[in-house]
């Protein structure tokens, strides 16, 4: 590479660069085909202490690989730390094992984010770590651009450079240095991936079969969000990108499937905040022959076998409040939380404009043209939802916020629904499913007719969806729990960016 192609570059990327250059005059690939390993830095450490406890003296010899973290001179010596995907490891560098020319090279070309491969014997150093003797070393990937944010710390009398990076912005749109440099958000995306696995098992263990459904759908339905809209050329028809998995789910059911789930991405073009994400992960699980009593069962026992798969046990500190998730949750019907925690009677304002006057007398925001169900699932997400700190179910919503839902035996208006709330946010949502075709088309009908074509709470019409119910449908109760909300909680992290490896970001201004 000729330096002068390099304007783009900064004065230490330069300057990286022309190291690199220069071990490739001395005949050093920084980028070779072959690596080897014998040990993680993990297995290394325990391999030794092993060794250590069983008082042999049979040197350890490993072989690790790892990126440079940290880099401490001294003199003839020099300390330095390397990261893999499983630990930390010193390694303890000196001419007299492995040559006065490889140190130099070390002291010369190598960086703080670069790579390298060591081998030699592991031992205990005077301050008691436990560390590499190294007899062999190589470059194995030069990092030209430096990792964030390097700065000096004194450790033990020295300064040790490495690296840091704390600034939200930086770390969202730039999350390969995030993680390569912040352990405890690699952290937060292992338990993310034990959160799955745990829900799997639990799922499977209960005989439910895990199915993949169409991401690309020419009717989009099975919740209240306006759709991603492409095309498709060939066919030339508009297509969506899914909001939710369950009307597919539910054909399944009538298909002879009696339990199945899915574990994917939805996509909703809505608004982001510190618990919505356009491109968010969802469980959704239908069960036959159950309905939202027996899924809210069903829903304790996974979160507390979930909870103990992947903490230890069922109790969890969230943004400074221990949360319990071992005993029942308590049930409350939606008119009594709406009362006992907003002040508002349900029954005494059954109409939109008499809840709408008890809102605004209470000074609660009423959205314009708001609907009597969209005004009390307001208050529930406003007022209600917060205070919800400790495992709870809301049961009992309005039919017209519920089209899927099967209505409460003597009240056509109430549908069996209940939601979980854990934090204070919304954790899942669930129904007695709707299997009745002719009442799911009756509702379909109603709210084409009573509401704007621009209006989030539009269900399309579905008729293949309809044609599937009319084959016959058995009874079931449908579950949905958003897996970034599950990761927040059981991380404690107050923003679903913080749990989502590329969270969507409004584009820089240049």
């Amino acid at each position: 590479m000729n330096m002068s192609d390099t304007t783009d570059y900064t004065e230490i990327e330069r300057t990286r660069l022309q190291k690199l250059i220069q071990l490739r005059e001395k005949g050093i690939e920084p980028f070779p085909a072959r690596v080897e390993r014998s040990h993680t830095s993990v297995e290394a450490i325990q391999a030794f202490e092993a060794n250590e406890s069983k008082k042999s003296t049979e040197p350890v010899q490993v072989t690790v690989v790892g990126r440079i973290r940290s880099i401490r001179l001294m003199g003839k010596l020099i300390f330095a730390h390397i990261e893999d995907g499983y630990g930390r490891l010193q390694l303890f560098l000196r001419a007299d094992e492995l040559g006065q020319e490889a140190l130099d090279d070390f002291r010369d070309y190598h960086d703080l984010g670069d790579f390298v491969q060591a081998s030699g014997e592991m031992f205990r150093t005077k301050s008691g770590e436990v560390s590499v003797k190294v007899t062999a070393l190589q470059m194995i990937a030069k990092a030209i651009t430096p990792l964030p944010a390097a700065k000096d710390e004194e450790v033990a009398g020295e300064v040790v450079r490495h690296a840091t990076l704390t600034d939200p912005e930086t770390r969202y749109r730039q999350r390969y240095a995030d993680l390569a440099v912040n352990p405890q958000v690699r952290e937060v995306f292992r338990v993310r991936a034990a959160i799955v696995r745990a829900l799997r098992e639990f799922l499977d263990s209960h005989d439910f079969l895990e199915v993949e459904t169409p991401v690309l759908q020419p009717v989009y339905g099975g919740a209240a969000a306006r759709p991603f809209t492409t095309y498709h050329n060939q066919l030339k028809q508009d297509l969506y990108l899914r909001i939710s998995f369950e009307l597919y789910l539910k054909r399944l059911l009538v298909g002879g499937l009696e339990r199945v789930y899915e574990i994917g991405r939805d996509f909703r073009n809505e608004g982001v905040d510190r618990k919505h994400n356009p491109e968010f992960t969802m469980l959704e699980f239908y069960m036959a022959y159950a309905d939202y009593q027996r899924v809210m069962e069903f829903t304790e026992e996974m979160l507390q076998f979930t909870g103990k798969q992947v903490l230890g046990g069922s109790k969890f500190t969230y943004q400074g409040n221990e949360i319990n998730l071992s005993s029942q949750w308590p049930r409350l019907e939606l008119k009594d939380a709406v009362l006992e925690f907003a002040g508002i009677d349900l029954e005494q304002h059954p109409d939109s404009r008499s809840l709408a006057a008890a809102m605004e007398a209470k000074k609660y925001n009423v959205p314009p043209g708001a609907s009597h169900g969209k005004m009390i699932d307001d208050l529930v997400g406003a007022v209600v939802e917060p205070k919800l700190i400790q495992p709870a179910f809301i049961f009992n919503y309005p039919r017209e916020i519920s089209p899927l839902a099967k209505s409460r035996p003597g009240d056509p208006q109430i549908v069996e629904r209940f939601e979980g709330f854990i934090g204070g946010f919304e954790i899942c949502n669930a129904f007695s499913e709707l299997n009745d075709p002719l009442d799911q088309q009756a509702r379909f009908d109603e709210m084409a007719g009573s509401l704007k074509a621009d209006d989030e709470d539009l269900h399309p019409q579905d008729e293949d969806y309809l044609r599937a119910m009319r084959y016959g449908m058995p009874p079931n109760g449908g579950f949905g729990m958003g897996i970034d909300r599950l990761t927040m909680l059981f991380t404690d992290q107050p923003n679903i960016r913080e749990v989502i490896l590329f969270p969507h970001l409004r584009k820089r201004e240049e």
